[in-house]
């Protein structure tokens, strides 16, 4: 594979035993289309009870064999940090996702659940890169948490951040914080489910020439049948000219396709086309 090649990372979210049945059905959606790596993000103590904890694990295991990724996805899922009063908290906390579990929370209180959420995953045996935030929210004390255990890459709404590169309370290197939006559906409300796919289709257009896109899939989006149609076609149009792959194949990818700098360490080497100087679009600025 060329390293100035784009790549596409398809992700499954909120993996749990009682979203279990939903995203198995997903999977199966996209690997009608192509038999690709996916990114499973999982949420080890999902606020939702229910579900076959066992069938849950025995695919993922099962998944793991093929050359799927899995990748820390908060720990429970949801936002229990008290309110702020702050009209952006309001808006990003309230209407924008009720699940936001990283977006206040202190800096031990957000170690104390990545301890939790790895600790998990090592009882079941599994290896684990990156850590994705429920809602793609962080707050800063999650942000310097996050930076204290060694994760490869994390993700906001709107960038991948490769982490490796950096010290603790050092921003990442720009040039591994590529601008790459994410596709996803909003499948909770009539207008959203009608909507959403165009926006998505729109956004696929517009980051074309970018050296990555993501499509982010959550488990009510099986529901329906436009959603995972236009997921399908978009998947397919999308493999015409980009390479599938995990989303720590992506941040080992960019790594080393990334020259080195002074207070960065990287592997030199051609840079990604594509890639931009970043400004995040989370609670916290990164570069």
């Amino acid at each position: 594979m060329s390293p100035t090649e784009p790549a596409l990372c398809v992700s499954i979210h909120d993996v749990a035993p009682a979203t279990w049945d939903e995203c198995r059905r997903l999977a199966a959606a996209i690997r009608e289309v192509a038999d690709i790596p996916l990114t499973w993000l999982v949420v080890p103590a999902y606020h939702r009870a229910g579900g076959d904890g066992a069938a849950m694990r025995a695919g993922l295991d099962a998944m793991l064999a093929r050359g799927d990724e899995l990748c820390l996805h908060g720990y429970t899922h949801l936002d229990t940090a008290p309110r702020g009063r702050g009209w952006r908290e309001r808006f990003l906390r309230g209407t924008y996702s009720r699940e936001g579990e990283f977006a206040a929370l202190t800096e031990e209180e957000a170690a104390s659940r990545l301890r939790l959420g790895l600790d998990w995953f090592a009882a079941q045996g599994w290896p684990v890169s990156g850590f994705v935030p429920p809602a793609w929210l962080m707050g800063e004390g999650a942000w310097r948490a996050v930076r204290r255990f060694g994760f490869a890459y994390t993700t906001t709404f709107t960038r991948f951040h490769v982490l490796g590169g950096s010290a603790a309370g050092q921003d990442p290197d720009p040039r591994l914080s590529p601008f790459s939006p994410s596709l996803v559906y909003t499948a909770r409300n009539r207008s959203g489910r009608i909507v959403s796919p165009l926006v998505a289709g729109l956004a696929a257009a517009w980051l074309a020439r970018a050296p990555l896109i993501r499509l982010s899939l959550h488990p009510p989006d099986v529901r329906y049948p436009r959603l995972l149609r236009h997921a399908q076609q978009t998947v397919e149009r999308l493999l015409a000219h980009r390479t599938p792959m995990t989303k720590a194949a992506f941040a080992r990818l960019l790594t080393s396709t990334v020259p080195s700098s002074p207070g960065h360490a990287s592997t030199a080497g051609p840079s990604l086309r594509g890639t931009k100087r970043c400004r995040d679009d989370g609670a916290r600025p990164s570069c």
